[in-house]
């Protein structure tokens, strides 16, 4: 048996959250190296994963099956395409920056209730995640994928309500008030979502007698499998509307502003640019590719959808006096995006979702891990309490600017490709869609652009006047992000060549072809 890479990749952080939870109470510098290691040897785990895999090998690589509930027929199934590998890769590369950029987050905090916060538990809680979502990447046994699909909100949950946000305007009880209904919020829609996910996972196994994903579609190859039309499409409404909460999709949005506002900046872009990509994911791998024919039956109702929340989320964020609700907002607008190349079904459209799942994971990251620092120097998430800070911190201004361009998909840097993908593949399939959707483009450069020159030009507030620019270890966080956001802006060939053939796949599931173009003919 050849060595399962997957496994190891996903239970390497499982065990450095362990290994992390177990460390003494008076050790939390040694804690926080460790969980680190973790996390760094995860990212070499994943970069040989990357390396491995294969272009133009099968659909699925590197697999692994074993027995596992053998009497309900589950298996411990793995196997990673070029979108699962896409993002694997994003999961383990962020992971380490927000370790470095959480460093003093949950240190203890002398506060009147004299609170204090288990720093070795706040990071074995990002491990734990870390995990989750990795293996959740790789699983290709649908009840598999759904034990981590809901078993991921556990840790969630503790790290939002438990290490809320300490630039909080409120007393110590209005703050814990707060975490607590945002932890909550997240805890419920998600699991609502997941309980109608878990009837329609039953009902799909019902009708296809497996879980497996290769099972299925060799039953599909065939003509072994038979699903009613009716059926189908009641099983991926029960998939879709877990994944829609998730992503999340306008209606189903509302708990995102919250979670992010009250968590850590570092715990914030675990959400928005790690497990909230689930979701997304989960859209390509299971609901186009488990139920096609629904799909495409629903498919101009989840692109009005995702219409609405690329504008009424823009919307939004222009109106925002909070940091990091905005930003908040600007999220719900890009996965706006996101699902709209998805369901636009062209190859230039996925091709561009799954680049933008990428994309706006790094870019959020370096954007709200700056804005995190800014926040923790001043002490509130208002806008209206900064001005001038590019005069007094022109690095940390500099780097906030950089990750806001990356947001508003700036040539040059790597959102741009992928914003660019969508709205080609919704322009050839749907051209008023593709047109709506630009107007999320001017809004993104409204928001961006105001919440700079509200908080960094401009007279010098008294309350900034001697604020420290970038540390050491806050560079570390910053710098190779927006190294990163360059490099796959003007050079995105290796995600593309490895996200190309998976796309193909999944289009070959839906059985579209990308629309021709009309030329006229020469006179």
């Amino acid at each position: 048996m050849s060595f399962p890479l997957l496994t190891a990749t996903a239970a390497l952080p499982a065990i450095g959250a362990i290994a992390t939870a177990a460390v003494p109470a008076a050790r939390r510098t040694a804690a926080k190296w460790l969980a680190l290691l973790f996390s760094l040897g995860t990212l070499v785990l994943a970069a040989v994963v990357f390396l491995r895999f294969e272009p133009g090998g099968d659909r699925y690589q590197l697999t692994e099956s074993r027995a596992w509930i053998a009497d309900f027929g589950v298996r411990y199934e793995l196997g990673v395409d070029g979108i699962g590998v896409a993002l694997l890769g994003l999961t383990a590369l962020l992971i380490p920056f927000v370790i470095v950029a959480a460093w003093h987050d949950a240190d203890p905090l002398e506060t009147k209730s004299t609170r204090w916060r288990p720093t070795q538990g706040f990071f074995a809680l990002i491990l734990m995640v870390e995990a989750m979502v990795i293996l959740s990447f790789v699983a290709t046994d649908v009840f598999l994928f759904y034990i981590l699909f809901e078993a991921m909100l556990i840790p969630m949950y503790f790290l939002i309500g438990g290490f809320g946000d300490r630039a909080h305007a409120g007393t110590d009880e209005s703050a814990a008030t707060q975490r607590s209904y945002a932890a909550v919020k997240f805890l419920l829609y998600n699991l609502a979502g997941g309980l109608i996910m878990l009837a329609a996972v039953i009902g799909l196994y019902v009708v296809a007698g497996s879980f497996s994903l290769s099972e299925i579609a060799e039953a599909r190859a065939n003509g072994s499998l038979e699903m009613a039309t009716s059926t189908e499409r009641w099983l991926f409404l029960g998939f879709f509307f877990a994944f829609a909460v998730k992503a999340p999709l306008w209606p189903l949005h509302t708990w995102l502003p919250n979670a992010m506002g009250e968590a850590t900046a570092p715990v914030a872009v675990l959400i928005t640019a790690i497990v909230d990509k689930v979701g997304t994911f989960a859209m390509l791998r299971f609901c186009l590719g488990l139920f096609p024919e629904a799909s495409k039956w629903a498919t101009p109702v989840v692109i009005t959808l995702a219409l609405i929340s690329i504008v009424y989320g823009a919307l939004l964020a222009v109106g925002q006096r909070d940091i990091k609700r905005l930003i908040a907002y600007a999220s719900i607008s890009h996965f706006g995006f996101i699902i709209l190349g998805i369901f636009a079904m062209t190859s230039q459209g996925q091709s561009g979702a799954t680049l933008y799942m990428v994309n706006h994971g790094i870019s959020t990251a370096a954007l709200l891990l700056v804005a995190g620092f800014l926040i923790t120097r001043r002490g509130s998430r208002l806008i209206a309490d900064y001005g001038g800070v590019q005069k007094v911190a022109p690095v940390l201004a500099g780097t906030f600017l950089i990750g806001g361009l990356a947001t508003l998909s700036l040539p040059g840097l790597a959102p741009f490709v992928s914003e660019f993908l969508v709205l080609v593949g919704t322009f050839s399939a749907y051209p008023v869609a593709g047109i709506i959707a630009t107007s999320g483009i001017v809004l993104a450069a409204l928001y961006v652009l105001v919440l700079y020159q509200r908080t960094m030009t401009g007279p010098v507030q008294e309350s900034v006047r001697s604020m420290p620019d970038l540390r050491a270890r806050e560079l570390a966080v910053a710098v190779p992000l927006i190294a990163v956001l360059i490099v796959l802006g003007v050079f995105p060939k290796p995600l593309t060549d490895v996200v190309n053939p998976a796309v193909e796949h999944t289009m070959s599931d839906v059985q579209k072809k990308d629309p021709q173009p009309e030329v006229e003919a020469a006179k």
